[in-house]
């Protein structure tokens, strides 16, 4: 019994002996913390976390924030979307091509996010940089500006309202659609509601204005061809007066529209003046592959109203969740 209990100590000795030299011999090898050393662990840990930002923003969905009242109340300046990255397919990178995009095409009334097509770059390496900035911070951090200190919109959002096949014109502000292999055209009120489609989309302009819009829009026609505006007809002068106090039109596009007639009618052997005022007249087509994306505050935005539809190739999301302000929170993937 003795001998067991000897042998028994011995073995607890060692053991505990072994422990206690290991325990030693990391406590005098550990190297000893350095400020440059916390520095690189730091640097590291946070470029590994900014690269993996990257990849979710590129590949998997996007957090953005509008930056422009052309969706209001829909979407107001400032808050905050989830965009996903997958569902009409995967850029290889930013504005680049699309794998995994076959039929899987956008659908009418989608809210979507696209490359602006009059943006305007200031090179490969700032476009670049700034894109990186501004999706690794997750949005917050924004180094594109443009002179006058606004954010540059690299990315537009708007809603898809002209699909492959149809034509869209503009009177009065209104729209009238007229789908693929069909002679009438259809308003978009009457259009969606035979849909079962949401009321988002939304006008501000008083249709009474409009006659004062398209006077202010031929007297610069008239200006533009030389001529004295103290000669034009009487009730332009007198339509105008609807509008005299703005600076601005309210509706830039009837006001452009006018414009272009009153120019026509001077010199109708202008082919070049009769093109542009006969673009007015038809309407937009939507050639295959494309989308006429609209915004939903339709008096107050910068859309394919001004640039034509868009290739669905530069489409690279759709807006699927406003998460920002909290009292705002709302799903958008079926509005």
């Amino acid at each position: 019994m003795q001998r067991l209990l000897d042998f028994i100590e011995q073995k607890t000795v060692r053991i505990l002996t072994r422990r206690k030299a290991a325990r030693l011999l990391a406590a005098t090898s550990k190297p000893k913390r350095t400020f440059m050393g916390e520095v690189k662990g730091w640097v590291d840990a946070l470029v590994f976390a900014v690269f993996a930002v990257l990849l979710i923003n590129q590949y998997l969905f996007q957090l953005f924030v509008i930056p422009s009242p052309s969706m209001v109340s829909t979407l107001n300046v400032g808050d905050r979307v989830f965009v996903s990255k997958t569902i009409y397919g995967i850029e290889v990178y930013p504005g680049g091509p699309k794998v995994a995009s076959s039929n899987r095409q956008v659908a009418r009334d989608q809210i979507i996010t696209f490359y602006n097509p009059e943006y305007t770059s200031r090179g490969p390496l700032f476009d670049i940089l700034s894109q990186i900035i501004y999706m690794g911070t997750f949005s917050l951090v924004n180094i594109d500006r443009k002179d006058d200190g606004t954010m540059a919109e690299r990315l537009y959002v708007k809603r898809a309202v002209g699909l492959p096949g149809e034509t869209i014109r503009f009177v009065n502000g209104k729209v009238l659609i007229r789908p693929a292999g069909m002679e009438q055209w259809i308003e978009e009120e009457t259009f969606r509601s035979s849909l079962s489609l949401v009321d988002g989309p939304h006008r501000s302009v008083d249709d009474k204005l409009y006659s004062g819009i398209r006077a202010w829009g031929s007297l610069f026609g008239y200006q533009d061809e030389g001529i004295d505006l103290q000669s034009v007809p009487s009730y332009l002068r007198n339509d105008y007066v609807l509008v005299a106090q703005d600076n601005y039109p309210d509706d830039m596009y009837a006001f452009s529209e006018s414009q272009a007639r009153t120019q026509s009618l001077f010199d109708p052997s202008n082919m070049e003046k009769r093109g542009t005022w006969a673009s007015y007249e038809r309407g937009i087509y939507v050639p295959s592959g494309h989308i006429l994306p609209l915004g939903d505050n339709r008096d107050n935005s910068r859309d394919g109203r001004y640039f034509g539809p868009v290739s669905q190739k530069r489409i690279n999301g759709s807006v699927r969740l406003r998460f920002w302000p909290l009292s705002r929170i709302a799903y958008l993937g079926n509005k």
